[in-house]
């Protein structure tokens, strides 16, 4: 008896260890029964720009943080030339991964190609308009905001001369600054508009020289659209000691007596409605129009940062023009042009 009760023991000693060796080498989390996701992040840029990529990376560390017991994340920078974008997605997919994230509008064409490839991956396209069954695009719905920087440009001129500076003039940006231009004339119909497009998102100097060339004809304040323009575009209203909107994210530190507002991405506004489509299987069948989920005032995905103006332009009756402006805008009261 007392043999057959140590061989028992050992019997069920050997059970344990062979069970626990089996839970810490799956991928499963204890108590789950289910894997993590794996998901990947590839960036064009650096996740500490002030802009684009740092708004995306805050975005999905704040979704990652709250479901730590859901995913595994993975981040890259600096993948920007289309020549580099292929292989960084390709190498995701051979590894596994089930969510790849390529944030920016360079990422579209090679992001299709590859999902044809990984029909078991689920591809997310950083704004643009192709995608296959298999993804979908985030993309921001910059008229709204960029309207609420054209009021803010518009009530804040003292010249009567306000200024919009984009780098390439893909959709988001054309819509941002129709947003502007529509907003700023809704203050004064009458307003001079200057607006200028560098051809790349990265041209700190070309943003830098155009802003220079604004700010010397008499336009006093400016908003650019973002990216590694918006760089150069705060730096020179610094130089000139004039006022400028900052885009995508709080760029009040890069001049704080110069950057009057701006406009704030929030992308954990479609972020988790995208994993909840994954986790429920509907992704896949989502309709074509349900294949870009949005940012917007509406829904908070666009948010303006606090008004900075220590040179006093901006009456009690103007701050609540634009507070008034941005609740109008959330409640989606205002149409706009060539939408």
């Amino acid at each position: 008896m007392k043999k057959n009760a140590t061989t028992c023991l050992a019997l069920a000693l050997a059970l344990l260890l062979l069970t626990s060796s089996l839970v810490a080498c799956s991928g499963n989390e204890v108590g789950t029964g289910e894997e993590k996701l794996q998901v990947a992040l590839i960036l064009p840029g650096k996740k500490d720009d002030v802009s684009f990529n740092q708004a995306m990376y805050e975005g999905i560390t704040t979704y990652y943080e709250g479901h730590k017991d859901e995913i595994d994340l993975k981040i890259v920078e600096n993948v920007y030339e289309v020549a580099d974008i292929e292989p960084a997605l390709s190498d995701f997919a051979d590894q596994g991964y089930d969510v790849i994230f390529g944030h920016g509008f360079q990422f579209m064409e090679p992001l299709v190609t590859v999902a044809d490839r990984y029909p078991d991956s689920y591809f997310l396209l950083g704004t643009g308009y192709m995608f296959r069954e298999n993804s979908a695009i985030y993309d921001v719905a910059l008229g709204s905001g960029g309207y609420l920087m054209g009021v803010v440009a518009a009530l804040a001129t003292e010249t009567n001369k306000i200024g919009v500076i984009g780098g390439v003039d893909a959709s988001e940006m054309v819509r941002g600054h129709s947003g502007f231009k529509q907003g700023a004339k809704s203050v004064n119909p009458d307003i001079e508009i200057q607006e200028v497009y560098t051809g790349d998102w990265t041209d700190t100097a070309g943003a830098f020289e155009a802003a220079n060339g604004m700010y010397a004809s008499g336009v006093d304040v400016i908003w650019h659209s973002g990216d590694g323009i918006g760089i150069g575009v705060v730096q020179s209203a610094v130089d000139n000691d004039k006022y400028v909107l900052g885009n995508v994210a709080n760029q009040l530190p890069l001049g704080p007596d110069n950057v009057l507002t701006g406009i704030e991405y929030h992308w954990e506004a479609v972020i988790e409605q995208i994993f909840k489509d994954i986790a429920d299987g509907s992704f896949t069948k989502l309709e074509d129009d349900e294949r870009i989920y949005w940012i917007s005032i509406a829904n908070g995905g666009l948010m303006y940062t606090d008004i900075n103006d220590p040179k006093g332009v901006l009456t009690d009756e103007e701050l609540a023009k634009i507070q008034e402006t941005f609740q109008l805008l959330k409640e989606e009261k205002i149409e706009f042009e060539g939408e």
